[in-house]
């Protein structure tokens, strides 16, 4: 592909250049997959207003998240198994971000640790974190993102039990891949991907593998984490890991107002409107359209972000227009990194911010902080 202007046009490329397995675990939901595909069709619902003969001179889309300055009001979302899109994912994925002035968030299951990531990185990045019954597990990797320097924690509330994904039972998703006929038959038409994954030693979850207790291999680690998901998890144990972290914390995974109402009283820093990709519960409203019920219950209380279904700046800038003061981009920056690694993330978010500022541009600001719903065409939103 010679001129890539898109985010469907990385999508195309990561799915040439990756392993099935690792392509439809990125690019898929949980059972029917509605609320996956709502989360990108509900932006396409909302019009903007074009306005002319307006000054569109001296243009800005920086602003700040949880107090950090950022380029524009994105952030690159945690997600699982990133270094199986691409060796080293993690690692190039924060690269990329730290160039281009956007954080980054290291997810619990990562294939490059922590500790790799801070060892080649210049600045801080976030940590997401899960809760695992093994508490003990927990107050080690709080401490070890202390270690590292991260800035902030994201807590994720979604993620107590596995929705089921039909995609990734079907291909026996696991990392590394097991070496089955059809897998290998597979990844001989993957050249680059091989390549690079013989090249590095980061092909298992090192957040935890060494670090839990009696994980030491990647049979132990299967038994370990199909049991250690904590369907118990309640606001007592925010509480418990707020004071544990001490330092900026993010909630991610509110849908409902009464939860929104929860996470604020939590003390927490900011909150993400997300249903996690839509990965977990089918059915569930999107996340563009559980947003501005859910600013109006909080906003003025804590500083409200969005994920699921942003494909591009226009995505970025409506969901400013209806109160998120930031967003996060997970299937974006993965298809830019399957497809060309970290040079693929940059051209991911070059493409959001020219798209964001272009549009701003056509709507008749100059500076995204004062971007308001009347960008917005009536009865659309």
């Amino acid at each position: 592909m010679a001129i890539i202007t898109n985010i469907e046009d990385l999508r195309i490329l990561h799915k040439k250049r990756t392993p099935k397995m690792f392509y439809d675990y990125a690019d898929s939901g949980s059972w029917t997959e509605s609320t996956y595909r709502a989360n990108e069709s509900d932006f396409q619902k909302i019009k903007l207003r074009q306005r002319v003969a307006v000054d569109m001179t001296n243009r800005t889309t920086k602003t700040t998240m949880v107090g950090q300055e950022v380029t524009m009001p994105v952030a690159l979302a945690p997600t699982g198994l990133t270094g199986m899109q691409h060796a080293d994912g993690e690692i190039l994925a924060a690269k990329a971000a730290e160039k281009f002035g956007v954080p980054f968030c290291l997810s619990t299951m990562s294939i490059c640790s922590i500790e790799d990531v801070a060892e080649r990185t210049t600045k801080p990045f976030w940590f997401q974190l899960y809760v695992m019954k093994d508490r003990g597990f927990i107050e080690r990797l709080i401490e070890r993102a202390k270690a590292a320097k991260c800035s902030a924690l994201v807590l994720t509330l979604d993620l107590q039990i596995l929705g089921q994904r039909h995609k990734d039972l079907k291909n026996g998703l696991s990392a590394p891949p097991k070496l089955t006929i059809t897998n290998m038959i597979n990844m001989a038409t993957k050249p680059r991907w091989c390549l690079g994954m013989a090249m590095t030693p980061r092909r298992t979850f090192r957040n935890i593998v060494g670090h839990a207790t009696g994980v030491g291999n990647m049979s132990s680690l299967s038994s370990w984490t199909a049991e250690q998901f904590d369907p118990g998890l309640s606001w007592s144990d925010v509480e418990w890991i707020k004071k544990l972290w001490g330092g900026k914390l993010i909630i991610k995974g509110i849908l409902d107002e009464d939860d929104a109402r929860m996470a604020a009283n939590s003390g927490a820093d900011a909150l993400i409107v997300s249903n996690h990709g839509g990965r977990q519960l089918d059915g569930a409203v999107s996340s563009i359209q559980a947003l501005p019920g859910i600013v109006e219950a909080v906003g003025k209380d804590i500083e409200v972000w969005m994920d699921g279904g942003i494909r591009s700046g226009q995505d970025v800038l409506k969901a400013w227009a209806l109160g998120a003061r930031g967003t996060m981009i997970g299937r974006p920056f993965l298809y830019g990194l399957g497809a060309m690694g970290e040079a693929g993330v940059t051209k991911c978010l070059e493409i959001i911010k020219n798209e964001l500022d272009i549009t701003m541009a056509f709507t008749g600001h100059r500076d995204i902080q004062n971007v308001t719903k009347d960008i917005l065409y009536p009865g659309t939103f």
